[in-house]
C-alpha cells in the first residue's frame, strides 16, 4: 500500500514511515521541510496524489487560542485534497480523553479536528492515545521554581512513542474504524508520583510537591485521561526511563 504521511517527519510520524517502509509498504513522509504547508495548502494535493491512506500527525505550533483554527484550515485542505485524489482512509492521532477537557485550548482543538474528519467524506480512523513518556520532561519544566516542581495528583497512563507508531501504524495498515480506537501505556500513576519517578531516576534534585492548581493538567477532572480498558501497550515506564 502507498501511505502519504503529513508530519511524517516529526516524533510520531518519523517512526510511522520506518514502521510502513519495513513492512512493505511505500511510506512517504510530508511536512514544511518537504513544501508541504497544510495552512496555505501548498503542495497538499501533490503529496496525497497516488496515496491509498493519508497519515495525518501534523500539530499545532502553539497550544493556545490559535489551535483550532489550525486544526480545521489543515482538515479541510487535507479533506479537499484527499477526497479529489480518492483517498480511501484517513488516519489521524489525537488524545485520550480529549473531549473530557474543554478546558484547555489545545484539547477542543483536537476535538475539532475529530469532529470534521467524521463529518468527512473519507472512511477514518482516529487513535486516541495516554499521554506521550517523551513529553514529562516538558511538564516537569513548566511548574518549576528554583528546585521545586508543583504537580497535581491527576492520573496519568503514560505511553511511549515507540508504541505509539507501531499501533498508527497497524491502524493505518488496516480497515478504516470509522470511530476511535484508543491506545495507553501499561501502568497508571498520580503526576506527581510519575514526577517524583522520572526526577529519582535521573538524579535530578529538584522535590516534587503535589499541587492540586498546578499546570495545564490541573484542571482535568478525575481519571478522563486514562483508559485500562484501552489496547495497552507493552513499554512500562521505568523501563522506558
Amino acid at each position: 500500500m502507498r501511505f502519504a504521511v503529513i508530519g511524517g517527519t516529526g516524533l510520531i510520524g518519523s517512526q510511522v514511515v520506518k514502521i510502513l517502509n519495513a513492512a512493505g509498504h511505500e511510506a512517504v513522509p510530508h511536512s514544511q521541510s518537504t513544501g508541504v504547508d497544510v495552512i496555505t495548502g501548498q503542495g497538499v494535493e501533490e503529496a496525497v496524489a497516488g496515496a491509498d491512506v493519508v497519515v495525518n500527525l501534523t500539530n499545532s505550533p502553539t497550544f493556545d487560542e490559535a489551535s483550532p483554527a489550525f486544526f480545521q484550515t489543515s482538515m479541510d485542505n487535507l479533506l479537499a485534497a484527499a477526497q479529489k485524489g480518492g483517498i480511501g482512509h484517513f488516519v489521524i492521532l489525537s488524545i485520550v480523553g480529549v473531549d473530557q477537557v474543554p478546558e484547555l485550548d489545545y484539547y477542543r482543538a483536537k476535538v475539532i479536528q475529530e469532529d470534521v474528519l467524521a463529518a468527512g467524506p473519507i472512511s477514518y480512523s482516529i487513535v486516541r492515545a495516554t499521554q506521550f513518556m517523551e513529553f514529562m520532561d516538558a511538564v516537569l519544566s513548566w511548574t518549576t521554581d528554583g528546585d521545586t516542581v508543583r504537580l497535581p495528583p491527576t492520573p496519568i497512563q503514560p505511553i511511549a512513542s515507540k508504541d505509539v507508531a507501531n499501533a498508527v501504524a497497524e491502524v493505518a495498515a488496516g480497515d478504516p474504524v470509522n470511530g476511535i480506537h484508543n491506545i495507553g501505556g501499561p501502568e497508571v500513576f498520580s503526576l506527581d508520583e510519575l514526577g517524583r519517578i522520572t526526577l529519582s531516576h535521573k538524579g535530578d534534585n529538584r522535590t516534587v510537591v503535589t499541587d492540586p492548581a498546578a499546570g495545564m493538567f490541573a484542571v482535568v477532572k478525575g481519571d478522563v485521561l486514562t483508559d485500562m480498558d484501552a489496547h495497552l501497550a507493552p513499554t512500562r515506564y521505568t523501563d522506558w526511563l
